[in-house]
């Protein structure tokens, strides 16, 4: 692809913009850990949202969905889309509970909610795993798609595109924290989503518009649920999907009761209502907003190239074929802008572990703040230095996605009930971590279950969830509870509610309490309405399905209502 000296001046000044936006916070950063990983804890509902899906947004996304539209069609997004269901869980049921520890990471709560020896070496042990082999494993997958959009329109090879993009994003990070992360978020965001709204119409009107993508694309690819009996989505595949997946397993973005990066944005909320409101903002935004571009962008690859060899690579191929010269250097702009607000995020977000959770708490714990500010940046160029190791060996997004769903397959009903049940304890947190990892290794080199097939994909999931289950429920009441110490100390702190505490409950004073929990349930219930119905609905009206479109859309309204007089009426 040819870019004119107007395309380079636009891809050079954003990238500029960008340093120049994040440096102009590395005074506030610099003043403690507190500013350079959470803000002071003083960010407005939009902007952490904002910030949430701007960091899912990456340079990844838009090659990964074309690749699971391009193979399977529109259903395909259902790897995705299950992941509702566990965003409106941390919405209602985790978010205010978040905000209300008080802690600087989501490991940290481990030294909160178990205590002794197995709750620290729990924390070490966690905080290293998702700051290195987790965390560079997404950073890879997200340097694999930049490089495969700058080699197939610039020329350069891996090694210089990984290296160049990982510098000028770690530049900025690593001097300015969340606030220089966040500020460039919002304006990477803008520019992304509107460059992928520019190619998709491009896209669609070079393929006929729609009437020919409805006329060239089979009915059952245009289909939002699988085809029954699709060889690609068995029965098998999709009840895991749909039923499991999103409270089961583990993933970063969309882990069951929060945490990682969602949950740092959570922190960094002004209080607790406004970390509700922000991540009910990033479920909608995530789902209904982004979606729709990247797939009809995908279909109109699959009219105008009937034989793809590299589905993930056609949606740049959509891009350097049929948008306007004068549209590219904003387009690779997006791209851009899609890389950065990822890497920056996780820079940041795995430096705090390494510094928080290991190098304050295990290794220098008495020095000053800027000394922590200061390893924190180093921890930020050592990660991306990883990162940007790792990154030379992956092959697949979709792959490394399945990789980490599966590595973390069974250990989503701990994380949920350690909020809800006193009776969880360190070693039912480190028992469910190692059955899983032993047994979707065993499962996937012993038996030789292939994650890339959907049904084999299904068994290993649902393999690693019975042993993982059976192994940490066994843990669990073979080894003693926490010390009521601990307990009280908790339940005072982050004010958990339900049956599960009622135990911890009868022995303290009264506490104030949040929306019942059947409350909560509605609208989690309305949460995953709205979502769904906003994004089919959307989908069936540009698919001119126009009843059920306008159906699905009165039905996302209704349940915005019920869930806008909910928060209004309740507590939190």
């Amino acid at each position: 692809m040819r870019l004119t000296t107007l395309d380079w001046a636009v891809i050079v000044g954003f990238f500029v913009l960008n340093v120049l936006l994040g440096l102009r916070y590395t005074r506030r950063a610099g003043q403690s850990m507190n500013e350079f990983f959470l803000s002071g804890r003083n960010v407005p509902w939009w902007l952490a949202g904002t910030s949430m899906v701007a960091t899912t947004f990456g340079a990844d996304t838009p090659l990964a969905v074309a690749g699971l539209v391009v193979k399977h069609g529109i259903a395909g997004n259902w790897l995705w889309w299950n992941a509702v269901a566990s965003g409106m869980l941390t919405v209602f049921f985790f978010a205010a509970l978040w905000r209300r520890a008080g802690v600087m990471t989501d490991v940290e709560l481990i030294e909160l909610r178990y205590g002794g020896k197995p709750a620290a070496g729990l924390r070490a042990f966690r905080a290293a795993y998702l700051a290195l082999p987790v965390n560079c494993i997404i950073i890879g997958w997200v340097n694999l798609a930049m490089a495969k959009i700058i080699t197939m329109t610039i020329g350069l090879d891996r090694v210089t595109s990984v290296g160049l993009c990982l510098l000028l994003t770690g530049a900025y990070v690593s001097v300015s924290g969340l606030w220089g992360v966040l500020v460039t978020d919002l304006l990477q965001f803008v520019v992304k989503l509107g460059m992928t709204i520019v190619l998709a119409v491009v896209a669609v009107r070079a393929a006929g518009g729609i009437d020919g993508i409805l006329q060239h694309i089979p009915a059952e690819r245009l289909s939002i649920m699988p085809p029954v009996g699709a060889a690609w989505m068995p029965v098998s595949a999709l009840s895991v999907y749909l039923g499991v997946q999103w409270w089961a397993a583990w993933y970063p973005g969309a882990e069951p009761g929060g945490g990682g990066y969602v949950a740092q944005r959570i922190f960094s909320a002004k209080s607790e209502r406004e970390g509700v409101y922000a991540t009910l903002w990033f479920n909608v935004a995530h789902y209904a907003i982004r979606s729709w571009p990247w797939i009809l962008t995908a279909l109109a690859a699959c009219v105008l190239y009937p034989r793809i060899d590299d589905a993930e690579g056609s949606y740049v191929r959509v891009m350097i074929d049929h948008l306007p010269p004068s549209l590219r250097g904003l387009m690779m702009a997006g791209f851009l802008a899609a890389y950065m607000s990822t890497v920056a995020t996780h820079l940041n977000w795995g430096a705090s572990y390494l510094v928080g959770d290991l190098y304050k708490r295990f290794v220098v714990v008495d020095a000053s703040e800027k000394h922590y500010v200061r390893m924190s940046r180093v921890a930020t160029v050592l990660t991306m230095v990883i990162s940007a190791i790792v990154s030379l060996y992956l092959e697949s997004i979709s792959g490394a996605w399945k990789l980490l769903l599966a590595l973390g397959a069974g250990t989503g009903p701990v994380l949920i009930l350690r909020w809800y049940w006193w009776r969880i304890n360190a070693w039912s947190e480190i028992s469910a971590m190692l059955a899983s990892l032993i047994a979707s290794m065993s499962l996937q080199y012993g038996l030789k279950l292939n994650p890339e097939d959907p049904a084999q994909f299904a068994q290993l999931m649902m393999g690693t969830l019975v042993i993982t289950t059976v192994t940490w429920v066994t843990v669990t009441f073979v080894t003693k509870p926490e010390s009521e110490e601990t307990l009280s100390a908790f339940f005072l702190r982050v004010r958990p509610d339900g049956p599960g505490w009622a135990r911890v409950a009868r022995a303290l004073p009264p506490q104030e309490k949040g929306a019942p929990l059947p409350v909560r349930l509605r609208d989690w219930v309305a949460g995953c309405t709205l979502v769904y119905g906003a994004l089919f609905g959307i989908g069936h009206i540009i698919l001119r399905r126009y009843p059920s479109g306008i159906a699905l859309l009165v039905v996302a309204v209704l349940s915005a209502v019920v869930l806008a007089r909910d928060l209004r009426d309740h507590s939190l």
